[in-house]
C-alpha cells in the first residue's frame, strides 16, 4: 500500500486543484510494463534487421550496412519515440501508466506540451544511469514531490489518475440531456474536468463580474477540444454543460 503524497497546484487560471502523487510503486509498475513492450518490440524490429541483413550481405555489402544503420536509427527512435508519441497524444499515459493509473501533468497546472514531454523522456537517459533506472529511484525516493530527473528538468510530476466523483444533480441543475446529441468529450483531461466541477461549485457565489471572466478563460481551450454545433454562447452555460456531459452521460 503506498502513503498518498498530495500536491495543490494553483492552475493559470486562478483555481487550486489538488492532485494525488504517484508513489514508487506504481511508478515501477508501469515502467516494468512500458519496457516489457518496448523490449518485445525491439527483439522483433532487430530479428527483422538480422534476416534482412542476412540476405543483403550475400549480395551488397553496401546493402547490408545500410540496413544495419537503418535498424540501429530504428532501435533509438523507438526506445525514446514510444514516451514521447504515447505522453504526447494520450494525456500524459504511455500504456504502462494507462495500466497503473497514473500519468504526467505540468508542475505548475500549466497544458503537458510536447517540449516537455521531450525533455523529461530525453533526460530518462541520465535516470536509467548505471543501470535500471537506479539514478531515476534514488531521485524519486528523496524528491518531495516525487520526481525523477526528468521530471525536474521538465518541470512534470507524475499523479494517480482518478476518476472524478459524479457530480450533485446542483451543479447541473436544469440541464437534461434527454434528446440532445451527445458531445464528444474525450479529448477533455480529469484535470480539466475537476477545474470545470470547481467552477461549477463557486459560480452561484462569484460576482457576475468574476464569474464570466473565470468561464471564458476556462472556456477558450475546452471548446476547440468539443466540436460541438449546439454548444451554448454563454461560456458558464458551456461549461455546465460540458460537465452534464462528462459526468452525467459518460456514466
Amino acid at each position: 500500500m503506498e502513503i498518498e503524497d498530495r500536491l495543490r497546484i494553483e492552475t493559470p487560471e486562478g483555481v487550486d486543484l489538488e492532485v494525488t502523487l504517484a508513489g514508487l510503486g506504481s511508478r515501477t509498475g508501469a515502467c516494468f510494463v512500458d519496457s516489457l513492450i518496448v523490449t518485445a518490440t525491439l527483439v522483433v524490429l532487430l530479428i527483422a534487421v538480422s534476416m534482412l541483413g542476412a540476405l543483403a550481405e550475400q549480395s551488397s555489402s553496401d546493402l547490408y550496412f545500410l540496413i544495419v544503420g537503418i535498424g540501429a536509427l530504428a532501435s533509438f527512435v523507438l526506445l525514446i519515440g514510444y514516451y514521447l508519441v504515447f505522453e504526447s497524444l494520450n494525456g500524459g499515459r504511455t500504456p504502462g501508466k494507462a495500466a497503473f493509473g497514473i500519468r504526467v501533468i505540468r508542475a505548475d497546472g500549466s497544458p503537458l506540451g510536447f517540449g516537455a514531454v521531450a525533455i523529461r523522456n530525453l533526460v530518462r537517459l541520465v535516470d536509467f544511469l548505471p543501470a535500471f533506472y537506479a539514478v531515476g529511484l534514488i531521485a524519486i525516493v528523496t524528491n518531495k514531490r516525487n520526481q525523477r530527473l526528468g521530471d525536474l528538468a521538465a518541470g512534470t510530476v507524475v499523479i494517480r489518475d482518478r476518476k472524478v466523483a459524479a457530480a450533485p444533480a446542483y451543479l447541473v441543475d436544469g440541464i437534461d440531456l434527454s434528446g440532445l446529441p451527445p458531445w464528444d468529450v474525450s479529448m477533455v483531461s480529469e484535470e480539466e474536468v475537476g477545474l470545470v466541477r470547481r467552477f461549477a461549485e463557486r459560480r452561484t457565489s462569484m460576482q457576475p463580474a468574476n464569474r464570466a471572466h473565470l468561464a471564458a478563460v476556462l472556456a477558450g481551450p475546452l471548446r476547440t477540444k468539443i466540436a460541438a454545433p449546439d454548444a451554448p454562447a454563454d461560456d458558464a452555460e458551456f461549461l455546465v454543460r460540458l460537465l452534464a456531459e462528462k459526468l452525467v452521460r459518460e456514466r
